[in-house]
């Protein structure tokens, strides 16, 4: 038994009385009365849901106990209990606690959850002992829970209306953990990742269903990137592990191949695959923390190396399939990680072919021990974080801005939002992206005038249809209508079916006070063409085909056609188009055009 491992075994059976063979048992009681003492806490009592999930799964945990202390009484089984402090466990739990630390300086929300996270360890413990009793009777008492509930955190939580659904997650985890096993090198050990099985169910069934805004998912993705020099901050705190527990080839692997992926985009597209040239905060998240434990990854350092290719080949995959289908891309890294662990073995042995054999680092380094591979390995490494960071410094600068001002638009802190715009703009002066986020930013507070200038930069740098479209609208709303007639017919030239600049175009020549802008029979064809785009059953765009008609004269299709609109309104969810629809259906009954 090693020096960190010890038994704590409970009388013999011949000589203990019942209550002495399951006085193991007080341990997940002392456990599940955190969780309940957790209920006290006022953050918890702000929230009605997650007070009560508290108490529900507090109730089960008690009834599970009291279950199995019977069952142990009427079986004659003794408890007990090993202590093992395992060094990859609390090496772990330290480099994530700090990356909660740092990434909770910059989004408070993860201070304000501290406590959710911390109830979440304590069923871990509760739940965890429990299971490992109910089948065997010795459990095994140690770090284990800190990284998988702190690897779970750094990519879903689940808000508070839902929270009783994180207690799912975790309970998911460590019953895969428990249940799921095979035969590994001799061993009985678990065959899957106990914080990214969870994380891939979660994410298959918040994805078919589209519940994505249960979680704090997206939010998580975004924040991840606030800290400055975050990716510094990661590959600093990990080498620890990677030296101890000779992570880095999959790291590195993983990073070099989805790194490889964007370099050659780039160049046969000439934009970026993720954002610009750098691989989102969260994915690299994965690619460090996620997917790289030793008990479910390859043995060999060739199996390792080809593990993280795979990784590093899903992300990028699974990002392009997400973006293209319109699901959030921050379950990339999520998805695949369980169907990996499945290949594990397959991947030593392909490793350790005849073929391959003779390409694994650690044949070719024979002569060097394990630590003196992994500082070999760690440095070479380095190296390649070096070059990354040089070639990509401005642009993590540039996402952070791009990914806080959002947020803050959303927070209502106009001010700083714009800054962060406008910073981006400085920085990024020769990305198109960048002056026309700064400009879109200033439209969205009804700056239309200031927009125009970024946002004709934008267009001078890469002539793209959506800013085109942009441009026209902030032109329209400042009176400038025959120059936004000119980049509304841009922008259709550039996405012939893009029904928003259709119908934006046909409003514009319905409807402006320009004698030289407005035509009706124009905006009658522009219409009707947005209209057939839509499918025929949009009321927004049957709306447009009415004024149009009405600009002509044509009132009595134009009554006809927001009839239509109106009723498809009415049976729909859109009261305040309808009752615009209302009042102009009203003009159009007393014979008069829009206004």
């Amino acid at each position: 038994m090693s020096k960190r491992t010890r038994r704590i075994a409970a009388v013999p059976p011949a000589r203990a009385s019942g209550a002495r063979r399951a006085r193991t048992l007080i341990l997940p009681l002392v456990f599940t009365l955190a969780l309940f003492a957790f209920g006290l806490l006022p953050s918890a009592r702000r929230y009605p849901e997650v007070l009560g999930s508290y108490w529900g799964v507090g109730a089960a945990l008690l009834a599970w106990n009291a279950a199995l202390f019977v069952r142990v009484l009427r079986g004659g089984r003794t408890l007990g209990l090993e202590v093992a402090l395992r060094r990859q466990h609390y090496f772990q739990a330290c480099v994530q606690l700090s990356i909660f630390g740092y990434w909770g300086w910059y989004w408070r929300q993860v201070y304000e959850s501290a406590d959710m996270i911390a109830v979440q360890l304590v069923f871990a413990y509760a739940f965890d002992a429990l299971l490992s009793w109910s089948r065997r009777d010795t459990y095994t008492l140690g770090f284990g829970p800190f990284p998988i509930i702190f690897s779970i955190n750094l990519f879903l939580w689940f808000k508070p209306e839902w929270f009783y659904l994180q207690f799912v997650l975790v309970a998911l985890g460590f019953a895969a953990k428990e249940l799921i096993r095979w035969e590994k090198a001799g061993r009985r050990v678990h065959i899957f990742n106990p914080s990214s099985f969870p994380l891939a169910v979660f994410s298959v069934v918040l994805i078919l269903t589209g519940t994505t805004h249960l979680t704090w998912g997206q939010e998580i993705s975004f924040t991840q990137a606030y800290p400055p020099h975050i990716y510094l901050w990661i590959f600093l705190v990990s080498l620890p592990g990677q030296f101890f527990f000779g992570i880095t080839l999959m790291t590195m692997s993983a990073v070099v191949t989805a790194y490889a992926w964007i370099l050659l985009y780039a160049a046969v597209t000439g934009t970026g695959y993720f954002f610009e040239s750098i691989i989102p905060i969260s994915s690299v998240l994965g690619m460090y923390l996620l997917f790289t434990d030793p008990a479910t990854a390859p043995r060999s350092d060739l199996g390792r190396i080809m593990f993280g290719v795979l990784y590093g080949l899903s992300v990028v995959a699974i990002f392009g399939l997400l973006q293209g289908e319109g699901i959030p891309s921050f379950y990339d890294k999520l998805l695949l990680v369980p169907i990996l662990n499945l290949m594990i073995q397959g991947l030593d042995q392909l490793a350790g072919s005849r073929a391959l054999k003779r390409f694994d680092p650690a044949a070719l380094a024979a002569r060097l021990s394990p630590p003196q591979r992994n500082l070999a390995y760690m440095s070479v490494w380095a190296v390649v974080f070096a070059i990354t960071q040089l070639l990509t410094g401005n642009d993590q600068q540039l996402a952070r801005h791009n990914l806080l001002g959002p947020i803050l638009l959303s927070q209502g802190d106009t001010q700083a939002a714009i800054a962060e715009f406008r910073e981006a703009a400085r920085i990024g002066a020769d990305r198109s992206w960048s002056h026309a986020n700064l400009g879109v930013a200033l439209m969205r507070v009804g700056q239309f005038q200031d927009a125009i200038a970024p946002l004709e930069r934008a267009i001078e740098l890469q002539p793209d249809g959506k800013t085109q479209h942009t441009l026209a609208v902030a032109l329209a709303r400042v009176g400038q209508q025959s120059a936004a007639v000119d980049h509304f017919e841009e922008a259709i030239r550039l996405q012939p079916e893009w029904v928003e600049a259709w119908a934006d175009l046909a409003w514009l020549r319905a409807t402006s006070p320009d004698a030289s802008v407005r035509d009706p029979a124009e905006a009658i064809r522009l219409a009707s063409r947005a209209t057939e785009l839509s499918g025929g059953g949009n009321p927004a765009m049957l709306d447009t085909l009415a004024a149009a008609y009405a600009s002509a004269g044509r009132f009595e299709e134009a009554i006809r056609t927001a009839e239509t609109a109106e009723a498809l309104c009415a049976a729909g969810i859109t009261p305040e188009l309808g009752a615009a629809i209302q009042t102009r259906l009203n003009l159009y009954r007393a014979g008069q055009p829009p206004i």
